[in-house]
């Protein structure tokens, strides 16, 4: 099984902390919800190894600014998700040495690529993704099956990578033709379907990747 990536989801409205955690779940993330600063520096003592934490500000205990401090001790990268915002509280995250600083309410499907994005940048993303018989090694760019390497073309590769980092999460085609190809592509969002068909003859994953009617696509796992 291919090692997942922990995070620690801060937060003490409880409603948003399950919403959160679940589709961090579901996205393939290990994720241990706390619901008051003062127990975060004990549950980070105890637990230790941490990718990324999701991190409110206004909290029972002890604040999120009050505890970057720990973070940075255990090099856990913080990204503020919190209601402040007030331009001065941007500031004051940012300057302490948070990674992002998302305000309340946000999609979840940005807060997704933003955790990726940190997890890439900060060098925590772990290296190999499983799906199925399929394992993408990142750091390498290759796709094997079953143990042998699939050639997939530079297009095919990024789309396999996106589904497979964000499992269980529905995406438009736009939404898919903006995150691999760009803003700024002009073509038709058939490219997704030509491409999608290809992933799922080259690697077997007809039953995997599922078309989602008047939507998208999903990868289900």
């Amino acid at each position: 099984m291919a090692v997942k990536n922990r995070i620690l989801v801060i937060e003490d409205d409880t409603a948003i902390s399950d919403l959160i955690c679940m589709n961090l779940t579901v996205a393939g993330y290990e994720v241990l919800p706390v619901f008051d600063g003062g127990q975060v520096e004990k549950v980070v003592q105890e637990e230790k190894s941490f990718d990324l934490a999701l991190l409110d500000v206004m909290l029972p205990g002890k604040d999120g600014f009050e505890l970057m401090d720990c973070m940075k001790e255990n090099d856990i990268p913080v990204i503020y998700l919190t209601a402040k915002a007030d331009v001065g509280s941007k500031i004051k995250g940012l300057r302490a040495g948070a990674e992002d600083y998302i305000v309340k309410p946000f999609e979840i499907l940005e807060l997704l690529v933003r955790v990726e994005k940190v997890l890439e940048r900060t060098g925590k993303q772990k290296d190999e993704i499983e799906v199925g018989d399929v394992k993408i090694q990142l750091s390498k760019h290759q796709v094997t099956k079953n143990g042998e390497t699939v050639r997939l073309k530079p297009m095919e590769y990024d789309l396999l990578v996106l589904l497979a980092k964000n499992k269980n999460v529905a995406f438009t085609r736009d939404q898919l033709l903006n995150q691999v190809w760009g803003s700024d592509y002009l073509g038709e969002t058939r490219t997704i379907d030509v491409h999608i068909g290809q992933l799922r003859k080259k690697l077997g994953l007809s039953e995997i990747i599922k078309t989602i009617p008047k939507i998208g696509y999903r990868l289900e796992e």
